[in-house]
């Protein structure tokens, strides 16, 4: 008889206890899909966001783990920690619609040798955010680089063949998909629905240009870590 296909979902968690709860929940429908582990990997929180993952234990078999900061580091200790063939890595800010979890079997029956990115859609009905998900469409499109807020699922030995995520503080998203090269990117029809906050904070125009900037001295060659202050 087929097996269900094995899935570990790997998300890096720093202070995200308001918005973890709703990641978490959206996944309990894999379960009728995959052989699920879902790991939470905590890097140094301060709030109640290891008491929500543990909570969600029962709901969608949560584990939590914990690792030094830094989304790259954690991502890794992740890939490293959590069962599963296929890795679906998500941030904790970031809720997967309805029906994700068929979808991503479906795409995953097709072969090994690509990775997928689920649509982009944020949590607010300012102009300015239909906007950031045109520009983030069509960054993905032509440049094939979809962020780590869009999710990225991928076999277990592609992640491994292509040295999977770097110990860097950010940017580490792109690195790996400027390695997979837009070929191997698909994107899903499902919307991950992911918090607005940041541009609510930093307003819809400056922080995505701040955002540009930053990617634009990556691509030129500065070190993530020379990186961060600008970005933060």
């Amino acid at each position: 008889m087929p097996t269900e296909p094995s899935l570990g979902v790997v998300i890096p968690a720093l202070n995200a206890g308001p918005g973890l709860a709703h990641t978490l929940e959206a996944l309990a429908e894999a379960r009728a899909v995959f052989d699920l582990d879902i790991l939470v990997v905590d890097g140094g929180s301060d709030d109640d966001t290891v008491a929500v993952a543990e909570t969600a234990t029962e709901s969608c078999g949560a584990r939590v783990i914990s690792s030094a900061r830094g989304r790259g580091t954690q991502l890794a200790a992740g890939a490293d920690a959590v069962r599963g063939d296929w890795f679906l890595f998500l941030h904790a800010d970031t809720v997967l619609q309805a029906g994700w979890a068929r979808e991503l079997a479906a795409f995953m029956a097709t072969g090994r040798n690509r990775a997928a990115y689920f649509s982009l859609r944020l949590d607010d009905d300012a102009p300015g955010a239909r906007r950031i998900e045109r520009l983030v469409a069509w960054r993905c499109r032509v440049l094939g680089l979809p962020y780590g807020d869009q999710g990225l699922a991928l076999a277990r030995d592609l992640y491994t063949a292509f040295g999977g995520y770097p110990d860097q503080p950010l940017m580490e998203d792109v690195y790996l998909a400027r390695r997979f090269g837009r070929s191997r990117l698909v994107c899903l029809e499902t919307s991950a629905v992911t918090s607005a906050r940041r541009y609510r904070q930093g307003g819809y125009w400056r922080r995505p240009s701040r955002n540009l900037f930053c990617l634009m001295l990556y691509l030129l060659g500065v070190p993530a870590r020379m990186i961060v202050g600008i970005y933060r």
